[in-house]
């Protein structure tokens, strides 16, 4: 009987320290989505939190440092001035008017401290202005062999 108790206790142990993991995880994982214009409104405690923001790059804004890049991102007729420090390179496609959505904290003085950067640039696959509605593959003189 004091072997099965002892047995006890050792996967409580076990199980309340993975249960105790699994929470802090999700602490520190979860992060709320907001719009530029939406973080002048923002109190003290979710200014703390891990925030997502999505905008425009200005055009001429992107500043590359030695150790981190600096650009400013618009939506909604405000900046936001972005530092990204992190260790991945930044996309092909960050370039300025480029979409982007940077994940990180908001400082105190304003400036958005970047972990992560994610940028699209949709004028990549849409149809040039003028140009052909059907693509390139409707230029093409081979008869199609499906």
């Amino acid at each position: 009987m004091r072997k099965q108790a002892k047995f006890g206790v050792g996967i409580g142990i076990i199980v309340a320290a993975l249960g105790f993991l699994a929470w802090l995880g999700y602490g520190e994982s979860k992060t709320y989505y907001h719009t530029i214009a939406e973080l002048q409104n923002l109190n003290s405690s979710q200014r703390s939190q891990r925030i997502r923001v999505g905008g425009t790059v200005a055009v001429g804004s992107i500043r590359h440092f030695s150790g981190r890049v600096d650009f400013v991102l618009e939506g909604e007729g405000k900046a936001l001035p972005v530092s990204y420090a992190g260790s991945d390179p930044l996309p092909d496609t960050f370039t300025d008017k480029a979409q982007a959505l940077v994940e990180g904290r908001l400082g105190a003085d304003g400036r958005f401290a970047a972990e992560h950067v994610q940028a699209k640039c949709a004028s990549k696959y849409e149809a040039a202005p003028g140009g052909d509605p059907k693509g390139a593959a409707a230029g093409s003189t081979q008869p199609s062999t499906m």
